[in-house]
């Protein structure tokens, strides 16, 4: 139990994460992942080499200790981690040897002097109250999927039925239960889990669903990473017949439900997520705009296929940009999307519902550009590849 005297002692802190979080959750990943090899599954390296796991952990960690009296502030962080959990299999077996070593890398980076006894267990009492949280709501998780119509809890076995190039980085992977059963349905936005053996060591990865749910297979469409060894390894390695290991659909991104203008804003890979939601909305008759930023035509994926959904539908707006772009590419824009130029595609009134993914500095640029332009901030929804950064 928190005690009022620990809440005062987290606070007080708040300072010390502002500046020097990062380096506290780096050690503590190097401490993690150095002894204790079983929870190395669930950590991306390349995540933690570009530092965005650690920087991730920090800002969660402080806006923690900044909520710790008002936990609701904390909006959609809880669900974003719950559900990477779920979708990466954490369990609760897990947080203890995460609290250990948060423990122990407060006191190593802080110093006794300032990460006293007291301090410890202010922050080992306020760890234990977070963990009882995520723990909870994962095993409810857990157990409603296991108990759904064509769901499971752990891994499943799951078929490569086919393989198809979508650009020149992205490649689509249709995937149907080996055991010949139905799976669960998924909303729009959703993601599986993925658990691999590459070069003999167990690999765990999230991938969106980029397309609508059928109750019979599964669609991911991965890019080519140049340094992403599950990615370059479904692409070079896994061929039609093989077999994976799939975790049950998970993640908080997902359309709702309205009548209001529905903008859909992609960059690159980012626009795996907004097929399925697309193609629930397009039923509904809401006024739509689709809207896709790429490097160029060759890497730009599902272009034939949004260009046909815009010719059969009245209500669909499509917007393309390129950073480069031909004559013949018939874009809407050239070079990076603008506040002005996203300005003249939304709908007029502002009082629309978006929805956009894309690499970070994409992802922090619209989101700023949306709140210029008057977007309500309630009706802005965003999700990240990865660690759940702030976009500030």
């Amino acid at each position: 139990m928190l005690t009022e005297r620990q809440r005062e002692i987290v606070k007080a802190t708040v300072p010390l994460l502002e500046t020097g979080g990062e380096a506290l959750t780096t050690h503590f990943y190097q401490t993690m992942l150095a002894e204790y090899p079983e929870v190395r599954p669930l950590f991306n390296q390349a995540h933690q080499q570009s530092g965005a796991q650690p920087r991730a952990l920090a800002h969660s960690v402080l806006m923690y200790a900044k909520n710790i009296d008002r936990l609701e502030g904390l909006g959609n962080l809880p669900a974003q981690i719950i559900n990477k959990h779920v979708a990466l299999q954490v369990q609760a077996e897990h947080y203890p040897i995460v609290g250990a070593c948060l423990l122990r890398a407060i006191r190593e980076v802080l110093g006794a002097e300032i990460a006293t006894d007291e301090v410890i267990a202010a922050w080992g009492a306020a760890y234990q109250q977070l963990a009882d949280i995520l723990i909870a709501a994962e095993r409810s998780i857990y157990e409603q999927t296991a108990a759904a119509e064509g769901g499971w809890r752990g891994a499943r076995d799951f078929k490569l039925v086919k393989k198809e190039a979508e650009s020149a980085e992205i490649t689509s992977f249709y995937l149907e239960p080996a055991d010949g059963g139905a799976v669960i349905a998924h909303q729009p936005g959703q993601y599986i889990g993925l658990r691999v053996m590459v070069d003999g060591l167990e690999q765990r990865r999230n991938y969106s669903l980029s397309a609508a749910s059928n109750g019979k297979s599964y669609r991911i469409s991965v890019k080519r990473e140049a340094g992403g060894k599950v990615s370059r390894y479904l692409h070079d390695q896994v061929q039609v017949g093989d077999v994976l290991q799939l975790f049950a659909p998970s993640g908080h991104f997902t359309l709702q439900e309205g009548s209001k203008p529905l903008v859909l804003i992609s960059g690159g890979v980012g626009i795996t997520p907004t097929l399925p939601m697309l193609q629930a909305a397009l039923p509904t008759g809401r006024e739509i705009t689709f809207i896709h930023c790429a490097r160029d035509r060759g890497v730009h994926a599902f272009r034939e296929k949004i260009d046909a959904l815009v010719a059969a539908n009245e209500q669909l707006t499509r917007r393309y940009c390129y950073d480069q772009a031909g004559d013949s590419d018939g874009v809407d824009a050239q070079g990076l999307l603008s506040t002005d130029q996203l300005g003249q595609w939304l709908p007029a009134s502002r009082d629309a519902d978006v929805y956009f993914l894309g690499p970070r500095g994409f992802m922090r640029s619209v989101k700023q550009s949306l709140r210029e332009l008057g977007v309500p901030d309630a009706q802005v929804h965003y999700e990240f590849f990865g660690p759940a950064e702030a976009l500030a």
